[in-house]
């Protein structure tokens, strides 16, 4: 599947600790994780335009979670990077505090392989024993692993 999200996990794109409570603020935090991303042509275009993306519409998918994107030219192939809160953000234009933050950029050209990267992450994150063991993981090294047990949960893979 070309939208697996164990190839986008990196531990040095995740945070476990956001500090920020305020939306742009918070992902300004997150989105800087990608800087200097080997696929990203312009850092300040791709942010420019992840604000623009939010600002047209929530981002919330429910459950404490939001998945901030952009579809941008200044993206060569997907990438993301991954926020979590303990604290919450909250997100005004979706009225939600959200604890986990995906942030996502992918190509113009290629909306296939994002749309089947999101359908994977809310199969993934719709059980509550799934967000609650992301929200739980001690590390971003333990967040991949068990992001990745998830997936293959949610693929209908035996867990590893």
């Amino acid at each position: 599947m070309a939208g697996k999200l164990s190839q986008f996990l990196d531990p040095t794109r995740i945070t476990l600790n956001v500090q920020s409570t305020r939306r742009t603020a918070a992902l300004n935090e997150v989105a800087r994780l990608l800087q200097g991303h080997p696929d990203i042509t312009s850092f300040q275009g791709f942010y420019n335009e992840l604000l623009a993306r939010e600002r047209l519409d929530t981002t919330c998918v429910g459950n404490e979670i939001a998945l901030p994107h952009a579809r941008t030219e200044h993206v060569r192939k997907i990438v993301m990077a991954i926020g979590r809160s303990d604290q919450g953000v909250f997100f005004e234009n979706g009225n939600q505090t959200v604890r986990l933050m995906f942030v996502l950029g992918t190509p113009k050209a290629n909306p296939g392989d994002y749309l089947q990267l999101v359908g994977l992450l809310c199969r993934m994150l719709k059980l509550p024993a799934g967000r609650e063991a992301l929200l739980a993981a001690a590390t971003p090294e333990i967040f991949v692993q068990t992001a990745i047990d998830l997936e293959k949960q949610a693929l209908g893979s035996p867990r590893s």
